[in-house]
């Protein structure tokens, strides 16, 4: 493996207060700072996908991915906004106030900017279309990412192919639960295809680690470099029969209408005990013993990782296993996307311009028929 050595220096001025705190704290006064290191990284070419730099604040985690990855380096939106820019790293273009965030992305067809957004746990279609300084900072650090993962910033070409994206301060201004669940959500996307590139991540937070299950792991604090890949945490989910009234807290997350109808029965999931995602099924009128799924809902803090589908799953087979057929009819592109590589659901009607309950939206209806 190649050796980087990166030495940093720091001019040091020369002041009456300067002097009394070396005085006070018997600090070597010299005209620099100078920082010597070196660390063992991996080959550019390598066969990685993911990769993960660690460390605590001042241990060069930045420095040395600029001096390693040069201009693919990206610092997100959220970060910069701060004041926290530091130099020689890209910022990621400027979100317009007067525009949606879905039309941010340049010339990118509208649904492959669906298709990233959902890819990093970004699913709500209420929210695409709101100017990006309303969201709030878990949604504002998924846009970043989504918009670096789409080769707009961050990317080099000269790294080959697929293209590099290094992301520094990965997380750091978002809620922990949002930074495990987008690590989450990155990981499996660009893992399972659905994003082609090779990511970076470069934080402060040990915590993401085994959530982001990157292929390699540069520890700042040591200097040491290991070949890992843990295994993501399990996320088990109890879910439970609920009233309407648990709608509230999903209803304005839901791309569709807010209503919910009297007859559908509820459900609720919860991890840890705290309510995520929300989940309501219909009886199909004019057929017996078959049931619709009427709303699914997940909180977008917790969106990316398969949650939902989990729970419409989980539904279904209690209702399976009372002997009942049991369907979705989904316009959403993360609930088409999913049942389509899953062999647990059966395509059985494309509506180009919607039915009853949607019309003017295309929609795919799948029936649930596990193996």
């Amino acid at each position: 493996m190649p050796t980087i050595d990166v030495i940093n220096e720091c001019p040091v001025h020369d002041s009456f207060r300067v002097q009394q705190v070396a005085g006070m704290f018997n600090v070597p006064m010299q005209k620099k700072l100078v920082e010597r290191f070196s660390v063992e990284v991996p080959e550019l070419d390598s066969d990685w996908q993911i990769g993960l730099i660690v460390g605590p604040s001042g241990s060069g985690k930045t420095t040395l991915a600029h001096r390693w990855f040069g201009d693919a380096m990206l610092e997100s939106s959220l970060q910069a906004a701060g004041g926290r820019l530091k130099p020689g790293l890209q910022q990621s273009a400027a979100w317009p106030a007067d525009r949606a965030v879905v039309d941010c992305f340049g010339d990118l067809p509208v649904r492959e900017i669906t298709g990233l957004l959902t890819a990093v746990g970004f699913s709500s279609p209420t929210s695409w279309i709101k100017p990006y300084h309303v969201l709030s900072n878990g949604e504002r650090f998924r846009c970043d990412l989504a918009r670096a993962l789409a080769g707009g910033v961050g990317l080099s070409p000269r790294y080959g192919s697929p293209p590099l994206v290094v992301f520094d301060e990965f997380t750091s201004v978002v809620d922990r639960t949002v930074a495990k669940i987008g690590s989450a959500a990155v990981a499996q996307s660009i893992r399972g295809g659905r994003i082609r590139c090779r990511f970076v991540a470069v934080t402060c937070h040990y915590d993401v680690t085994e959530w982001l299950a990157p292929d390699w792991v540069l520890d700042m604090a040591s200097k040491n470099f290991e070949r890992r890949r843990l295994r993501r945490p399990a996320i088990e989910l109890a879910i439970v029969r609920c009233r309407s009234r648990a709608w509230r807290l999903f209803a304005k997350h839901h791309y569709l209408s807010g209503e919910l109808n009297p007859m559908a029965r509820c459900y609720l999931a919860l991890w840890n005990g705290e309510p995520v995602s929300f989940c309501a099924v219909l009886a199909v009128m004019g057929r017996r013993n078959h049931w619709r799924v009427s709303r699914i809902v997940t909180l977008p803090d917790y969106q990316g990782i398969g949650i939902g589908m989990r729970v419409v799953e989980a539904v279904g087979d209690l209702h399976r296993g009372d002997g009942k057929r049991f369907s979705i009819t989904a316009s959403h592109p993360a609930v088409i996307g999913h049942c389509e590589r899953s062999a647990n659901w059966r395509a059985t009607g494309v509506r180009k311009y919607g039915d009853k309950w949607s019309v003017g939206r295309a929609t795919v209806s799948f029936e649930y028929m596990p193996m």
